[in-house]
Parts: structure tokens; sequence; C-alpha cells
């Protein structure tokens, strides 16, 4: 049995002609930059998110860059991040000239840990983004207070957990500002590139629809600096359409996991996902952790289960950032993660039945290793 760790075709089949009529629509129409699809699509993705306002543009990361930029964040502001994230998270901060403070997570929910964000504000601190990793809330509630403590933006890194809440209330709709990625693997994926941002802010909104279409309101009038980062037609048509399936889907990922957790019980030297009090987890992955990963991921290849690595290298590690000139060793909890986190197939459509082979091929590995 092959068990890809991703796929798309029950998905796919199950919206296959709803699909193709939206982008028909949308051919048809002739009118396919910032027409009637984005805007149906942003009131209905506004509608779920429990927010005012969606604004919707290219990707994931302008989502986020553009965030920051609408709420003043600029070159010698210190902004809050995770250790342990995918690089986005840090690239939007640096591309306003800002620098990224990592902070360190709470190991059992891998989200910030509150009390080391509260440590890790300066005078120069701005804003904090927590990311809501893996598909389950981030503590909320204690960091929108040290925020309002402080005088802090917030924005949150909603890429991974669409539906997911913290004490009954949706991630995407805590922060000023809120980014979103809809890339093809997140729960609710486009078919290419696009993102969007969530806010009940109107000040800001009316920013950042002026920011994703060159500082413009007006055709040829530019009022800022602005950037071409615009949700396309053809992208906010094939989201209309998945939107209201979304709830289903995330019902099935979290039957998927709870069949991992049953079936992954009581195996030595692993560590399962672990739901904070209050939060709820929507599984965009499920991550296990145990010192064997590298042995256990090639064991897996060989018998057919597909892995992935999320992520291998934390941000600090990065080339990218070796200018910050932050030690290897500084952060050793996103270290650990890096070093042992292994994301397991789960996906829509996925049955009970591979659910079970894979966790087989773990047990019976690790359950020799220890």
């Amino acid at each position: 049995m092959t068990i890809p760790f991703l796929s798309f075709e029950p998905q796919n089949q199950a919206i296959r002609a709803q699909v193709i009529e939206a982008m028909t629509r949308v051919f048809d129409s002739q009118w396919y930059v910032l027409g009637n699809a984005v805007k149906q699509f942003e009131a209905e993705y506004a509608d779920y998110s429990q927010t005012a306002h969606c604004i919707g543009v290219a990707n994931g990361l302008d989502a986020l860059f553009l965030s920051l930029k609408a709420l003043g964040i600029q070159a010698g502001d210190e902004v809050i991040v995770p250790s342990n994230t995918y690089i986005a998270t840090w690239l939007a901060v640096s591309f306003l000239g800002a620098t990224p403070v990592p902070v360190e997570p709470n190991l059992a929910t891998y989200n910030l840990d509150p009390a080391l964000v509260e440590a890790a504000v300066t005078a120069r601190t701005k804003a904090i983004m927590p990311v809501h990793l893996y598909g389950q809330a981030c503590e909320m509630v204690s960091l929108m207070d040290i925020a309002r403590r402080h005088n802090l933006w917030v924005v949150e890194d909603n890429a991974q957990s669409q539906g997911a809440t913290y004490q009954g209330q949706l991630t995407g709709s805590f922060g000023h500002a809120n980014g979103t990625s809809f890339y093809p693997g997140k729960n609710l994926g486009a078919l290419g590139d696009a993102g969007a941002i969530t806010t009940s802010e109107e000040v800001v909104a009316e920013k950042l629809f002026t920011l994703r279409n060159y500082g413009s309101k007006r055709k040829y009038y530019n009022e800022v600096i602005g950037h071409n980062s615009r949700l396309d037609e053809l992208q906010a048509a094939v989201l209309s359409v998945k939107l209201p399936y979304l709830t289903t889907w995330t019902q099935q990922r979290k039957q998927l996991a709870a069949w991992y957790d049953t079936y992954l019980a009581d195996i030595p030297n692993i560590v399962l996902p672990a739901t904070a009090l209050g939060a709820t987890h929507v599984y965009h992955l499920y991550v296990i952790r145990t010192p064997h990963r590298d042995a256990l991921q090639q064991h897996l290849t060989e018998r057919g289960a597909g892995t992935l690595i999320h992520y291998p290298v934390p941000p600090h590690q990065q080339q990218a950032y070796a200018h910050l000139q932050i030690d290897a060793n500084a952060f050793p909890l996103a270290n650990e993660i890096a070093n042992t986190c292994l994301s397991l197939p789960l996906w829509p459509g996925m049955t009970q039945q591979q659910v079970e082979k894979v966790s087989e091929i773990i047990r019976k590995f690790l359950s020799s290793a220890s």
C-alpha cells in the first residue's frame, strides 16, 4: 500500500464540476483582476472569519508583510516572532527593515510561550506575530493582554489554522491585522499562490485595500507607494467553491488525528501532538517527534509512506539571517523541534486503514529501536 504524504484527489473529485463551472464564469466575464469573484470571496471569508474585512492578496507572505506595513512597522522597530516557524514569518518583518526577535515555544504545543513573549518586550518592540503552528491556536487571550499592556500591534500568522479557535474565538480574528495563505497544500487551498488579510479595524482595512493595488483607490491616482499584490479572480472563484467544504474537511482531519492518537499510543521514543487548554487544533499537519526521526523517515519511505519535515532548519540558523549573528544554539527548543519532528500523512479523504498502516510501520520500527 502506497500512502502519499498529501493527495488532492478525493477533494478534487468531489468539487471538480463546481470548480470548472466557477473558472468558466470568470473566463466568460472578461474581467480578470479585482472583479466580482474577488469581492464575493472577500465577503465570504470575512464572514467565515468573523471579521469585518477580508483583503485578498497574492500570497501568504504578502499578507503578513502588508499587514505589518499598514500598522506602521518600519526600520528600527522590533517584532516578536516564534523561533520555530516557516521563514516567511521572519521575512515579512525583514522586508520593512525591522528586526525579528525570536522567542521560544511551549514544547508541548509548539506555539509561542506567552511568559517568554513578555520577557522579550523592549522599548523598540512594536508588534507580536504569533503563528498558529501546524493548525493549533495560540494562547491568544494572554498574548493580546500582553499587547494591550505594552501598546503593541498583533499580527496573527493564520496560514495553517483556518477554523481553529481559542476560547471559542476564531484564529485570524484576534489581531489588528492577520495574514493567511491559500497555498494549495493549506487546509483551504487555491490552485496556486493566493493569500488574504482579515481585520476588523476600519482604518487598517482601508490602508490595505490601497497598499495591495499600487497605493491606489482610483485607477491612475496613487496616494502612497503601494504594491501589486492582488488575489487573482480565478483563485478567488476556486476558493469560493471550496470554502463551504472547509468545516467538513476539518472534521475529517480531526478524525484522522484521533485515529493516529489511538494507534500511536504507548509507543516508546515518540511524542504525539498535544493541544493546550482552551485551544482547538485543525491538523494542517500531524507532527510527531522522535530521536530516531531520520531513520524512521527513511523506513517509512521504503515502505511506501510519505512524510515531510516541517521545518529542518530553524530561521535563526538560515544563511539568510547570518547577518543577525545569532548563535546556532541560542534557541535550543527550536533546534530540538527541527531535529526530531516528522509530519505524517493526513489529508481529507485519507482512510482509517491508511492511518493504521502508517502507525503500524512506526510502532514496529520504534519498538525495536528502543
